[in-house]
């Protein structure tokens, strides 16, 4: 799963990146949490070049009662979107990127000792973008609007695989403009879009536990043990 990531990089670099203006003004963050802003890239029918904007981590689908099924949906399995009546309608239309420069996994350790949390980043140390979902929700009671998102996870590679079962879908750049044109359905080929991400391309180290408590966001959290 993703459960947190950071996102250390200015909204300059990140417009450079990704090749999309304007810049967002963004503050450092070092342990973003769910149901906490994240910064996304998306597209829409009325609007189809991709821009920046800030999502709610944590998705909340359209015909949702209740608010707090987002926080059961920070992620989603690649595997089963089109099948889940939680994402069968973003997966077809309502696709993000999800941008980031890092994130965290805990393993468990034999002998009961406490979960040892793990920074994975990639080696040129460059922001790269999580697959994504997103959804546009209207509370009815009182008339406010939230846009949220959830992280795609699938199988682990090399480097996560010792660490945990799962892990983020981190997209190339070349999957990105398919992966975010909102008329392009191609349920087999979006799938095949949704596998690990070269091990080799990546790297890890322990840090401390600081990271466990979503309050402890300063640069401490990715400092290696």
């Amino acid at each position: 799963m993703c459960g947190r990531f950071s996102l250390a990089k200015g909204g300059e670099e990140l417009a450079e990146c990704f090749q999309i203006h304007p810049a967002l003004p963004i503050e450092p963050r070092y342990n973003i949490a769910p149901t906490q802003p994240v910064v996304a890239v998306v597209a829409t029918a009325e609007a189809p070049q991709p821009q920046f904007q800030i999502l709610r981590w944590g998705l909340i689908p359209s015909w949702a009662k209740d608010i707090t099924i987002g926080n059961r949906l920070i992620n989603a399995r690649a595997e089963t979107l089109a099948e889940k009546p939680s994402f069968r309608a973003a997966f077809k239309r309502r696709r993000c990127l999800i941008v980031a420069d890092g994130f965290y996994e805990w393993h468990q350790q034999p002998d009961g000792k406490p979960k040892q949390p793990y920074y994975i980043f990639l080696r040129d140390h460059q922001p790269f973008a999580f697959a994504g979902l997103w959804e546009h929700w209207l509370d009815s009671t009182s008339g406010s609007e939230l846009q949220t998102c959830t992280i795609l996870t699938t199988e682990p590679n090399e480097l996560m695989a010792s660490i945990h079962t799962r892990m983020p879908v981190i997209l190339p750049p070349e999957d990105y403009a398919p992966w975010l044109d909102p008329g392009f359905y191609q349920p087999s080929v979006l799938q095949s879009m949704l596998r690990p991400y070269e091990a080799a391309a990546m790297d890890r180290y322990p840090v401390s536990t600081l990271v466990n408590k979503p309050q402890h966001d300063s640069p401490d959290c990715i400092v290696p043990l």
